[in-house]
């Protein structure tokens, strides 16, 4: 009796404990992707020493472009480009998970038109497959088309095309033994204001994909949208909104998201360019179904500061670093290591102040809109000496001590910092273990 006892109520322990070891493997399979627009796999230059600074600054993803023109040089016959090979070596050997966009038209298919017709959509498919069995061991992720939305957002008729491309396409590439990640819509922020994005959750496309790919980009935008903050509000809104049409979690991935450092309309200075790559990092994670960000792009694209699509980079076209590069290596540790917690977070208009926590160990992520103001910080633990945090103004000095000193009383410990428009991020000390986030 006592041992029949005992077996059975442990039971239910063991499948808690199994329960919850599972859930934490989940937690870690789907942490949050730093991802960047890379624009070099069709090039002919060598991309070791840019790959190189991307897995230094801490980017897990690299996302190009698998142009179905290149892959099939002439009509009916397939092949891998030696720079793609080259490419996707070098980005496995620096740890970077390829994301590869399949599209762009041939002009051996009705002169580069969307694979509308089926004869074109089965030369499409012929592609996919080619190029996802050759590279099946090299690439992590697939985007079917980029921007199919862009000629036309609002024609249902031009959105059940896209969806119809997506269904056949995923069925080739679930053909391969290795599984992969498939993204389709790639969706432009016309397109996601003018519906095109509820039309493919309607159509269905998520019984066959694995995420919704989005390009929200603001930098051209009214001045109220111009800024992350209002980027994530206005994400916030749509993210709501397609939740509601497919009943369910819609898994969100921004396969390109970023402000140029251009002179004049569209463009911020350098400075405030890494201001708004931090604050739009850290944003991001508020929103649990966004699974990823991948910044657009890892090089400027020319040497004209008067045009937007030329200043986007983390880096000149030198390779020499701009200050958005050296914020995003201070901040990728956070945004790997750390989990939001929004219970203890706030928000005002002007004023964030995120908390994120690894285990019992705390921090705050704040930043103002407005003008420098001193914001009451207050420790998870008794904190001795002087408060320490990263400054994104200076990313390069990394943590360093601010000669602020902690104020203690009966076991509480709480400091006055100045925050800005560059995120701080503030080490609070641990919580009591039984407080500790898991």
């Amino acid at each position: 009796m006592p041992d029949t006892y005992l077996t059975t109520s442990r039971q239910p322990l063991m499948v808690l404990l199994l329960v919850l070891l599972l859930s934490c493997a989940a937690i870690a399979d789907e942490s949050f992707i730093i991802g960047v627009d890379t624009h070099l796999m069709n090039k002919n230059t060598t991309s070791a020493k840019a790959l190189q600074m991307l897995e230094a600054a801490g980017v897990d993803s690299v996302r190009d472009d698998a142009y179905w023109s290149s892959a099939e040089p002439r009509r009916g016959l397939m092949r891998i480009e030696p720079a793609w090979q080259a490419y996707l070596s070098k980005a496995q050997e620096h740890h970077l998970r390829p994301l590869l966009v399949l599209g762009y038209g041939s002009p051996f298919y009705d002169n580069y038109a969307k694979p509308r017709v089926p004869a074109v959509r089965q030369a499409f498919g012929n592609y996919v497959q080619f190029v996802t069995r050759q590279l099946t061991d090299s690439v992590d992720f697939y985007e079917i088309w980029n921007e199919w939305d862009k000629e036309n957002p609002v024609d249902p008729a031009f959105a059940r095309d896209y969806s119809l491309l997506v269904e056949e396409s995923v069925r080739r590439i679930r053909t391969n033994e290795r599984p992969m990640v498939v993204l389709a819509g790639a969706v432009t922020s016309q397109g996601m204001d003018l519906g095109f994005a509820d039309r493919l959750i309607e159509s269905g496309i998520l019984e066959h994909v694995d995420g919704l790919s989005l390009h929200p980009y603001v930098h051209c935008r009214y001045e109220e949208r111009h800024t992350p903050e209002r980027w994530i509000a206005w994400l916030r809104w749509l993210n709501a909104d397609l939740r509601t049409l497919a009943a369910r979690p819609v898994p969100l991935y921004l396969t390109e998201m970023g402000w140029p450092s251009n002179d004049g309309n569209c463009g911020v200075s350098e400075q405030l360019q890494s201001a708004y790559l931090a604050r739009s990092f850290f944003l991001a994670q508020t929103l649990p179904d966004i699974k990823g960000l991948w910044w657009n792009g890892l090089l400027n694209e020319g040497a004209d500061r008067h045009d937007p699509e030329q200043n986007f980079g983390l880096l000149n076209q030198d390779l020499s670093v701009k200050p958005a590069y050296l914020t995003l290596k201070a901040i990728s540790p956070t945004l790997h290591g750390f989990r939001y917690d929004a219970e203890k977070s706030r928000e005002t208009e002007s004023q964030f102040l995120l908390r994120f926590a690894k285990g019992s160990e705390q921090i705050l992520v704040g930043w103002t809109t407005g003008l420098e103001r001193p914001i009451k910080v207050e420790a998870s633990s008794v904190l001795g000496g002087n408060v320490k945090y990263i400054d994104t103004v200076k990313p390069q000095d990394g943590l360093i001590d601010s000669g602020i000193p902690w104020s203690c009383n009966e076991g509480r410990c709480s400091a006055q910092v100045p925050i800005t428009e560059f995120p701080k991020i503030i080490t609070l000390g641990t919580r009591p273990a039984l407080f500790a986030l898991p």
